[in-house]
């Protein structure tokens, strides 16, 4: 009796291998929606080989000295349109506002070798659109992984920042031993600070729908099993289920407009432990921060924290309400935040 079940188990595993294979095998259908280009949308060849998708709004009246340059979460992710709806409206107060998208998501190039999605590119491709557009300074607004890319860069080029603003920012990379105790750091009780929705079941079941993982499994190895299309397809698709927790109300959310980067999504936070630490180069740091933090936000206090304890001229504003995604539900308190830090 136990020789048969042991067979049974034993071709039910085979069958179920099988078929695993098969799907992770077979491509899936691409049925999110692709961004496509806006009448706003303009191109920088950078000398890093990167094409770049950008907008671009002209400062009005009095000319601030200081362009400001917007960098979005992710790795992966992509600017929005509601986010070039508001952060445009700098542009009143006299500030050239740039919004772009990254290599490898959004409306810029793909590169061909996976292998050359990093940390470090994204930080190369910063600098050069520094480059390019001549500012003695520049001022950055960083979301999410933005603040992070903002952190690296700026530790580099400490006398090219004159501002930084981060709106929930992602952890400060590359990770070290205090890393994890931030994490569990709870958040004084003045703060009144709450946890967002939980989508992580939701999310989770996608992550391990089998050509996902393949496609994740071979990118580690720096090979293309999918198509561009294919890999931002999936990430596009779970962005609809990752989103609702991004927010402080799910009802909120805003339709994804396709532009998510799968291949920059899964390759980026590998080269995480390539990077040269940023603490160190920012200790004696002077430039002024302004950290916005919603409520809900899904980042741990202690990461946040952590900014507060680098960077020494630094305030913080909690965003009642609001979750991760903060220009979602409280775009005017948002922009009018931004506004009064820059005065």
């Amino acid at each position: 009796m136990k020789r048969k079940i042991k067979k049974i188990l034993k071709w039910t595993l085979l069958i179920l291998l099988i078929l695993f294979l098969l799907k992770a095998c077979v491509p899936s259908k691409q049925d999110t929606p692709t961004i496509k280009p806006r009448q706003s949308t303009q191109y920088w060849n950078l000398k890093t080989g990167s094409k770049i998708a950008y907008t671009f709004i002209e400062g009005k009246g009095n000319k601030k000295p200081y362009p400001v340059i917007y960098l979005h979460g992710g790795p992966g992710g992509y600017v929005h349109s509601k986010v070039i709806e508001v952060l445009g409206q700098l542009s009143e107060d006299g500030f050239d506002v740039y919004l772009y998208d990254q290599i490898g998501s959004g409306l810029s190039a793909r590169l061909e070798n996976i292998n050359e999605y990093s940390a470090i590119r994204h930080q190369k491709d910063l600098e050069a659109i520094v480059e390019i557009l001549k500012a003695e300074k520049v001022i950055l607004v960083g979301q999410s992984w933005g603040g992070s890319l903002a952190t690296l860069y700026a530790a580099d080029n400490l006398n090219k920042v004159d501002k930084i603003i981060l709106t929930c920012p992602g952890t400060v990379k590359p990770a070290n031993d205090l890393s994890e105790k931030l994490e569990k750091l709870k958040a004084p009780d003045s703060l009144h600070l709450k946890d967002p929705v939980d989508v992580n079941n939701e999310t989770i079941k996608f992550i391990l729908k089998p050509r996902y993982i393949a496609i994740r499994f071979w990118a580690f190895f720096g090979k293309k099993i999918a198509s561009d299309e294919e890999a931002d397809s999936y990430l596009n698709k779970m962005a609809e289920k990752f989103t609702k927790g991004l927010v402080y109300d799910p009802t909120k959310v805003l339709a994804e407009e396709g532009g998510g980067g799968g291949y920059c999504n899964i390759k980026v936070p590998t080269s995480y432990k390539k990077l040269s630490d940023p603490r160190l180069k920012l200790k004696n740091s002077n430039i002024p921060i302004l950290i916005i933090k919603g409520q809900y936000d899904n980042i741990p206090w202690g990461n946040t924290k952590e900014y507060l304890d680098i960077f020494k001229n630094s305030q913080l504003k909690i965003i009642d309400k609001a979750g991760h995604d903060i220009y979602i539900e409280k775009p005017d308190e948002y922009l009018e935040t931004m506004k009064l830090f820059l005065k």
